[in-house]
């Protein structure tokens, strides 16, 4: 073995015995998990996926523990009573974003995802206003969401009751949504600049959840240098980012200021009375309404609140792993509020859209029943929670539908 071999796996194994040195004695003062590899952390144990393997790790080493995502450790909170007690009991020390690479790299350090301080706070207050009182020119948010069903329960009455998978009709109803608050317009559900766009954001989510997400996630300074399928993501990104500036600026040259006209007028009406960074700030907003699951930090540590757990905590839920309507139900089978249902967080951080998700949840869910039967593709099809998840997040299921439209009766006879 020459010499320069020699002073290379002696460098190797030095680096080796420091990160593990380092990792150690960082343990000590975090929550208990599995013991991480060198370097890599635990990545292999956690399959590249928290969210599949808590309920394992919580049941071995309790509701609050600790994995290693490379040489960065992530502390996870599980249920529903853990969750609770930092985000809504502690809130203000709960309160700060985490540093997320992924996130970082698309926003820029803008927007009300990943800020904190002032600049988070400017922002946020802005958008819950505005979101709050939506009475934008002379159409309230009811109205647009309620226009969006109409073209809902066309695009299904076109499929003629036929089996299809409802996810993309209604990814399209609510992508458009999201489009009339934020541009004033929709598009067509076959449009192609819309199902282009469509598609970029979808990949994004997709990335984030898979192994090469998380490795970009654990090794962002290595990754963002390296060639691969993750900087198409990335690229792809920048090409929605333009469209969004490119609308910002029509918007601009034709703004009213007496009459803004959706989310955009208000936010550029807004800058001409607030200088800095609120101007830079609106490129990002619609990711802002996409995205909501994103982690904490505390003193230094970043805490990854899981809420699916929360989402299925047998201590809160009747069935926690089935869509089962008796979840809701009381004793005496009336409706009861479940305080562990959060799907959009809870405390200071809460999505800003969740009056606007609610209210297009209800509205769609009310006009699509009172026109159609929905049926499975096959009688012997059955959906549980977990199916569901993993249809939406495309990984290897579907479900598929039927949508048969109701008689209508007139006159006492059925038409």
């Amino acid at each position: 073995m020459d010499v320069l071999t020699l002073s290379l796996c002696s460098f190797m194994l030095f680096y080796v015995i420091t990160i593990v040195w380092r990792t150690q004695k960082t343990r000590l003062r975090l929550p208990p998990g599995p013991t991480p590899l060198p370097i890599i952390g635990n990545l292999l144990q956690v399959s590249f996926a928290l969210y599949k393997c808590y309920l394992k790790l919580s049941k071995q080493y309790g509701p609050i523990f600790t994995v290693w995502l490379g040489s960065k450790p992530v502390v996870a909170l599980c249920g529903y009573t853990v969750i609770k007690e930092a985000l809504i009991n502690y809130s203000h020390q709960f309160s700060a974003r985490g540093f997320l690479p992924i996130s970082e790299r698309m926003a820029e350090g803008y927007g009300i995802i990943t800020t904190n301080g002032e600049r988070w706070q400017q922002v946020r207050r802005f958008a819950v206003s505005t979101l709050r009182n939506f009475g934008m020119g002379k159409r309230s948010m009811e109205e647009r969401v309620q226009e969006e069903s109409r073209h809902l329960i066309k695009a299904i009455e076109n499929i003629g009751g036929k089996v299809h998978n409802p996810h993309t009709v209604l990814g399209r109803a609510v992508n458009n949504v999201i489009n009339l608050v934020v541009f004033g317009r929709r598009w067509d559900y076959d449009d192609k600049t819309m199902l282009k766009y469509i598609s970029i954001i979808n990949n994004l989510f997709n990335f984030l959840r898979r192994p090469l997400g998380v490795a970009y996630v654990a090794f962002d300074s290595l990754m963002k240098h390296l060639p691969g399928p993750h900087q198409k993501v990335f690229a792809d990104c920048e090409h929605v980012k333009s469209f969004i500036r490119e609308e910002i600026e029509s918007h601009r040259r034709s703004l009213d200021p007496e009459s803004p006209r959706d989310f955009i007028d208000c936010f550029l009406i807004q800058a001409d009375k607030v200088t800095g960074h609120i101007q830079e700030a609106v490129p990002p907003i619609k990711w802002a309404c996409a995205i909501n699951a994103f982690p904490v930090v505390l003193q230094g540590t970043t805490l990854f609140p899981l809420l699916a757990s929360a989402l299925s905590d047998p201590q809160y839920w009747k069935w926690p792993y089935e869509f089962n309507p008796e979840n809701f139900l009381d004793e005496n089978g009336k409706f009861c509020s479940q305080e562990a249902l959060i799907p959009f967080s809870a405390g200071k951080r809460i999505c800003p859209g969740e009056g606007l998700a609610r209210m297009e949840i209800f509205l769609f869910f009310t006009a699509l029943l009172q026109k159609f039967s929905f049926q499975p593709a096959n009688t012997t099809d059955t959906f549980n929670l977990d199916v569901l998840r993993r249809a939406i997040r495309k990984e290897g299921l579907s479900f598929n539908l039927r949508a048969i439209p109701r008689m209508k009766k007139m006159h006492g006879h059925t038409r």
